[in-house]
């Protein structure tokens, strides 16, 4: 297995508590004023309905009534009410956050705007992905159509702990989300920190020991270009992968 890109220099926003604190402040604050949802990630770059309208496009189309989609590192839920709302998608939905403000954050807002946090709805979960196991009430490894990472890898880039191995712990993090995944589920994945080739070389191919399979380049969102010094970029990729 080739190695992972050079890895990123560690941040406070790669810890737990950077999380907690800030979401706990999006909670004082939608208190005082229920209409601010607090912290909502890539805004500025449109990521959301960016992300919606990609998934639009999918052939064939994702079924409205019965895709499931799980929501990692879902802060304040707002990915998938959009889905809901705008995407007209009404199988089951979870968020998970391994912080307990964001998952209170998100409740609040998701009965705000009528779900009722039930199996059959939107609901969200306090869980950390990379160190509980992963069944919760039913929920088993596979029982997702599409999976989305809005800027969660991002952060646990930027975590300096290590695993049982002495890997930087986002090394591990491609194996745990394969398994969450059906076979031809996808993963979609936001990054500020990563490029779209170095995403590619962090999740295309197989899981470290070939159990689940793999994934495989599907696609890609498109967010804008710049162009600096005869040279074009752009600040933020979404990148589709497929299981296979």
């Amino acid at each position: 297995m080739a190695p992972p890109p050079p890895h990123l220099d560690p941040s406070e926003l790669g810890n737990k508590d950077y999380w907690q604190t800030t979401y706990t402040n999006d909670l004082t604050t939608h208190t005082e004023n229920p209409a601010n949802t607090g912290t909502t990630w890539f805004t500025t770059s449109n990521a959301s309905p960016l992300t919606l309208a990609y998934l639009l496009t999918l052939t064939p189309p994702l079924s409205k009534p019965t895709t499931t989609f799980l929501d990692l590192g879902t802060g304040n839920g707002e990915m998938l009410f959009l889905l809901r709302s705008s995407g007209g998608f009404t199988g089951k939905m979870l968020g998970i956050d391994y912080s307990p403000a964001s998952v209170e954050l998100a409740t609040r807002v998701a009965r705000q705007r009528g779900y009722n946090n039930t199996d059959e709805d939107v609901r969200f979960r306090e869980w950390d992905i990379l160190r509980e196991p992963t069944v919760e009430n039913g929920w088993t490894e596979g029982d997702f159509d599409v999976v989305l990472d809005k800027g969660t890898f991002d952060a646990i880039s930027l975590n300096e702990e290590t695993d049982g191995r002495g890997r930087r712990v986002c090394e591990g993090y491609k194996d745990r989300i394969i398994g969450m995944v059906k076979v031809g589920g996808r993963f979609l994945l936001t990054s500020c920190n990563w490029t779209e080739s170095e995403l590619r070389e962090w999740f295309e191919g197989k899981d470290e020991d070939g159990s689940k399979g793999g994934f495989e380049f599907e696609g890609r969102v498109e967010y804008p270009k710049f162009k600096f010094g005869g040279r074009e970029g752009q600040s933020v990729y979404g990148v589709c992968f497929r299981r296979v």
